[in-house]
């Protein structure tokens, strides 16, 4: 039994949720989101709360029973609050600014590296030296974090490198004469 599957997500005031076909929307304050739920679990939309149970006994669908609630709950947190996460440059010389809508990195590479923003996601350079990608959709936030993380990941010796804020780089002992 999924313990996360269990329970029902919440809508909360201000949000209004819609299931036709399979497809839920979720309308809030900071935007509209959907998705399609998979053949293997049912959904009902009932007494202010989406309740996702399985459809029958099999693996496959036992998996899918948490996800499928999990996002359903990413839904609705990201329409009410949204998400948010914050990349550190740590190295001589490593900056970032904003060009526009597109952020110009400058990561020890001779050339600098313009990272062009999707839709749905916005992107702030507080200082040279922070990045803080924010939005409704959990997977863009993610995705465009990880993509600007991947240009120059930590390295253990230094420390340098694009990493997230709340990340800790294991660091190794360098060579001994």
């Amino acid at each position: 039994m999924s313990r996360i599957g269990k329970q029902a997500v919440q809508i909360p005031a201000g949000v209004e949720a819609n299931l036709e076909n399979r497809i839920l929307t979720i309308k809030g304050p900071k935007g509209t989101l959907d998705m399609t739920f998979v053949s293997e679990v049912d959904v009902k939309l009932e007494d202010g709360a989406v309740t996702v149970t399985p459809r029958g006994d099999g693996q496959r669908a036992r998996s899918m029973w948490g996800m499928q609630r999990t996002l359903v709950n990413n839904l609705v947190e990201g329409v009410t609050e949204g998400f948010s996460k914050t990349l550190e440059l740590n190295g001589v010389g490593y900056r970032a600014q904003m060009q526009g809508k597109n952020v110009n990195l400058q990561l020890g590479f001779s050339h600098d590296i313009l990272y062009e923003v999707v839709d749905g996601v916005e992107v702030k350079c507080p200082n040279q030296t922070t990045i803080v990608v924010s939005g409704i959709d959990k997977q863009k936030v993610g995705q465009v974090a990880a993509e600007i993380r991947g240009y120059r990941k930590p390295e253990p010796y230094k420390g340098k490198g694009v990493k997230y804020e709340d990340e800790y780089i294991f660091r190794k002992e360098g060579k001994k004469k």
